[in-house]
């Protein structure tokens, strides 16, 4: 099930953040953002380590003042994956981050103040190799283009950032990712597409404050996946009124089930009915919360009855068809065991484990081979 995507990606300028690459033919990472306050640097460290544990390959961090700057040094000292710092209005905290090595800044180059703070912040980043990210949103525009268009539009956002993206250029700086989020899907969509068409640059992409868990999820993979489907987006954000945790497994589970990206395990299974020969919910819900920390790509099928079960498990890397008196296990395509219900979970739980060793060890001896 791991096929190659049919979408067909929009061909980006390259950057990197710390050691991520952003754009180009780079996968397409995900981020999330610390809730935490930053002052606390062993709370924010804890997060950070967390959502790194989930998959996230960038994580954003607020650094509104500068004792928020000193405190952002010793968190990046700490973390396991880039980070980027989001400053609004205080150049002076850019430059600060800049010099305790932050991956990225996350800026809005006309709120930073006059042409001159400007050029200092872009200096400082050019000098270390730091990308810029402008971040423009439906509910902070510029006081005089929401005179203009009465309220936020797609072609506000495009015009915002192009604002912008102009101050960069001045400066012969192209090394900066952008993103154009509202709440509203079609309003997002149509300020993203618009701006896919007129830079080279890398696009992030979110809805902004899309809602809860479920509200949220539901709305960022609408109109996220509206876009990647369109092949515009290099890197992703899923803003979620949740736990940032599950900003970045929701961002995963979307491009996974794209085939853009291929990280733990993709689970396909039954919705569950009166035909099932085991609780499919109950199973689903244990292995789940079991597997979380599986990062290596597997495909595995819980189906409840015979109608389905076999065609999907030949598909799958392991496949558990419901059965009576026992189920039936498939591995890699092919009928391998029969599970009782009375331990299901345990025993289904070792085999994917085992196949997942069995992988590991395999993409092991292929790298020992190559090098």
């Amino acid at each position: 099930m791991h096929a190659q995507s049919p979408i067909k990606r929009r061909q980006s300028r390259q950057i990197h953040v710390g050691s991520v690459p952003v754009g180009g033919d780079a996968p397409i990472s995900v981020q999330s953002m610390t809730n935490t306050d930053t002052l606390d640097v062993e709370a924010t460290l804890a997060q950070i380590q967390r959502l790194a544990q989930a998959g996230a390959d960038i994580v954003r961090v607020s650094v509104p003042t500068m004792d928020a700057a000193e405190a952002f040094g010793r968190i990046k000292a700490g973390s396991p994956v880039p980070l980027v710092a989001d400053i609004h209005f205080d150049y002076k905290i850019a430059l600060r981050v800049a010099e305790l090595g932050v991956d990225c800044l996350r800026i809005n180059p006309g709120n930073i103040g006059r042409e001159d703070r400007v050029r200092a912040v872009v200096d400082a980043a050019r000098d270390r190799g730091i990308p810029i990210r402008i971040g423009v949103n439906a509910g902070s525009l510029e006081k005089d283009l929401q005179k203009k268009y009465g309220e936020p539009t797609p072609a506000a956002l495009v015009e915002s950032a192009m604002r912008h993206i102009d101050h960069l250029e001045r400066l012969d700086f192209p090394d900066f990712k952008v993103s154009v989020k509202a709440s509203d899907v079609f309003m997002a969509v149509a300020a993203y597409r618009d701006l896919a068409g007129r830079i080279e640059q890398p696009l992030h992409l979110g809805i902004t404050e899309a809602g809860g868990l479920r509200s949220g999820t539901v709305k960022s993979s609408i109109g996220l996946g509206m876009l990647l489907m369109d092949g515009i987006g290099d890197t992703i954000r899923v803003s979620l009124a949740a736990d940032p945790v599950e900003e970045v497994k929701v961002g995963y589970d979307m491009l996974k089930s794209l085939r853009l990206r291929a990280k733990g395990i993709n689970f396909v299974a039954c919705p569950s009915c009166s035909r099932q020969n085991f609780d499919v919910i109950g199973t689903m819900n244990a292995l789940e919360e079991r597997l979380d920390d599986v990062m290596t790509p597997l495909d595995v099928s819980v189906i409840g009855c015979v109608v389905n079960g076999p065609g999907e498990a030949k598909e799958s890397d392991i496949g558990l068809t419901g059965g009576s008196p026992a189920n039936l296990v498939y591995i890699d395509g092919k009928p391998a065991s029969k599970l009782r219900n009375d331990h299901l979970v345990d025993d289904l739980e070792r085999l994917i484990r085992d196949k997942v060793r069995e992988k590991e060890q395999a993409e092991q001896n292929t790298i020992a081979r190559e090098g």
